[in-house]
C-alpha cells in the first residue's frame, strides 16, 4: 500500500521557496479535499510528484495537468488500489445494500475516514432518500473529528470545483449534507459516549472509523451488531484487506459487503496522462511494471510508456538522473554598467570581470570588490572601514588558436627558416633547430622554452600574439 503525498497544502503562495534551492509548488490533484500534487524546481531541474489523483468529475477541483508538462523527472504513486472495480457501479451497489438492510430491520456499519469519500457517499445517500423511503432512517456520523470535517469543508471553497465554488458565493452550502443536518437526517457525534447514547435508534446508518476495524467506535459497534444476520457492514475503503480486517470479530453473523470506491488514476488512465506530460525519465513503484500476481494474463494493468522508467522497491534509494551543470548567478547593476564585453564571434561576446561573490541561501550575487582600509596609528583604535576598491587595469585575457601553418610562414618571414614540426596527442611541437628553442602549441596553452636569449623570446612570444584576442 503507497503512501499518499501531500494532503493540506496552504493556497496563499503560488509556491513556497527551499532555502533558496528549490521552489515547491502544490497542485490540485482531482482527488479530495486539500489533496495535491507537487512540483520541485530549481533553476535548471524540475521534479513533478503525482500521488493520490483523480480525472473524475467529484466534489474537489479538477486535477492541475498543464503545470506537470517538461518535467526532467516524474515520480509516480499512489495509484488506484483496484483497477478493474468501477467507482459508480460501487456507489450504486452500496447504496442497494444499505437499503435492503434497513428495510429489513437491520443496521448497517460503514467504516471509513472522516474526509474524502465519506462526502460522496453522503451526497449519494442525499439524492438516494427519497426513492428508497428512508426518510425515517437516522444517519450517525462518529468522529473525534466529525464536527470540523463536515464544517470545514463547507467554507473551504478554492479546493472546491467549480459548481460548488458557485454555491459558496450565492450563498448556499455546497454539500448537500449541510440539509441533511439541519433536517436532522444526519447527526454527528465526536464519541459514542454522552449525547449519542440518548439520541441513538435502531435501524440505522452509522458512519465511523477506522476501515482497519482496529480502533476507533467501529470497535463498538462490531461487538453491538457482530451477532446478527439482520446487520451489515459495508466496506467501500480500498486501503484494507477486509477479510483481514474482519479475521478478530470471528466467526461473524452480521453480512459483509465489500463495495471499494476508489477514484484515483487507473492504469488506463495514467498511460494516456503520460504521452500528454511528457516526463524525460518517469519513477514508480514495481509493482506498476508488471501485471498483478493474480492475473497475471492483464497486461492492461500495467504501465506502458516509451520514456526511461526507474522502478524502485520498499525503502530502495534511487539516484535520480541530474547532471548539473551551471548555476545562476546575479550581478549588481552599478558592476554590470562597469563591465566593457568584446564581440568574440557574431551573437558572442565576452567581458573580464573582478568582483567579489556573495553566497547566501543558495543565491549568489557578484558585488563590487570591497578593500580594508587600514587605520592611521593613533591611541585610540578606529573601526576598520570598507570601501570599494579603485582597481587597475588587469592584464589583458588571451583567448582564440593558432593556425599552425600561418604561424610557420610568419615564422619564416621573420628569419626563422629550421623549424621541424611534431604532431602530438595534445597539439604541436615547433623545434627552431638553430636557436635550440621549442615552441609547444597546445589547445589550452602556449610555452616558449628558450635560454639564454631574452632578445629571441620576445620576438617569438610578439608573433604568437599576434593569432590571439586580447580581452
Amino acid at each position: 500500500m503507497e503512501e499518499t503525498l501531500g494532503k493540506a497544502v496552504q493556497r496563499e503562495t503560488p509556491f513556497q521557496e527551499l532555502f533558496g534551492a528549490v521552489q515547491i509548488t502544490p497542485l490540485s490533484s482531482g482527488y479530495s479535499l486539500g489533496s495535491c500534487n507537487w512540483i520541485i524546481q530549481s533553476h535548471y531541474e524540475k521534479v513533478s510528484c503525482v500521488s493520490g489523483s483523480s480525472l473524475l468529475t467529484t466534489h474537489p477541483q479538477p486535477m492541475e495537468q498543464s503545470s506537470l508538462k517538461n518535467s526532467d523527472v516524474l515520480i509516480l504513486t499512489g495509484l488506484t488500489q483496484i483497477p478493474t472495480a468501477n467507482p459508480d457501479g460501487m456507489l450504486g451497489e452500496f447504496c442497494s445494500n444499505l437499503a435492503m438492510t434497513i428495510r429489513s430491520g437491520g443496521n448497517v456499519l460503514v467504516p471509513c475516514y472522516p474526509s474524502g469519500v465519506v462526502y460522496d457517499l453522503l451526497e449519494c445517500l442525499y439524492q438516494f432518500i427519497d426513492s428508497a423511503s428512508l426518510n425515517s432512517t437516522p444517519f450517525y456520523f462518529i468522529s473525534p473529528v466529525a464536527n470540523s470535517s463536515l464544517e470545514f469543508s463547507q467554507i473551504f471553497a478554492e479546493w472546491l470545483c467549480q459548481s460548488k465554488q458557485s454555491k459558496v458565493y450565492l450563498p448556499e452550502p455546497p454539500f448537500p449534507h449541510a440539509e441533511l443536518i439541519q433536517t436532522n437526517k444526519l447527526k454527528h457525534y465526536s464519541s459514542v459516549y454522552g449525547d449519542f447514547s440518548n439520541d441513538f435508534k435502531q435501524p440505522c446508518v452509522v458512519f465511523t472509523g477506522h476501515p482497519s476495524l482496529r480502533f476507533g467506535d467501529v470497535v463498538h459497534f462490531m461487538e453491538l451488531w457482530g451477532k446478527s444476520s439482520l446487520n451489515t457492514i459495508i466496506f467501500t475503503e480500498p486501503d484494507f484487506s477486509y477479510v483481514d480486517a474482519l479475521a478478530p470479530f470471528q466467526p461473524l453473523a452480521m453480512k459483509c459487503v465489500y463495495c471499494p470506491i476508489d477514484t484515483r488514476l487507473n492504469f488506463i488512465q495514467v498511460n494516456k496522462l503520460l504521452k500528454e506530460l511528457q516526463p524525460l525519465h518517469l519513477v514508480c513503484p514495481e509493482q506498476y511494471t508488471q501485471p498483478p500476481p493474480s492475473q497475471s494474463h492483464r497486461s492492461d494493468l500495467m504501465l506502458d510508456v516509451q520514456m526511461p522508467l526507474m522502478a524502485y522497491k520498499r525503502c530502495s534509494v534511487l539516484t535520480l538522473p541530474f547532471r548539473r551543470s551551471f548555476e545562476r548567478i546575479e550581478i549588481l547593476p552599478q558592476l554590470a554598467d562597469s563591465l566593457m564585453p568584446i564581440e568574440m564571434k557574431p551573437g558572442v561576446s565576452v567581458a573580464t570581470i573582478s568582483a567579489t561573490l556573495h553566497s547566501k541561501d543558495n543565491k549568489h550575487v557578484l558585488q563590487p570588490p570591497l578593500k580594508t582600509m587600514v587605520p592611521p596609528l593613533s591611541k585610540k583604535r578606529k573601526r576598520v572601514i570598507e570601501e570599494p576598491t579603485e582597481l587597475k587595469a588587469p592584464k589583458p585575457l588571451l583567448s582564440g588558436t593558432i593556425p599552425v601553418e600561418l604561424f610557420l610562414a610568419t615564422l619564416h618571414k621573420n628569419g626563422i627558416t629550421e623549424v621541424k614540426m611534431e604532431d602530438t596527442s595534445e597539439g604541436h611541437i615547433l623545434h627552431l633547430q638553430e636557436e635550440d628553442t621549442l615552441i609547444q602549441l597546445e589547445d589550452d596553452s602556449t610555452h616558449i622554452i628558450c635560454d639564454n636569449n631574452e632578445s629571441l623570446r620576445s620576438t617569438l612570444r610578439d608573433l604568437v600574439l599576434r593569432f590571439l584576442q586580447k580581452l
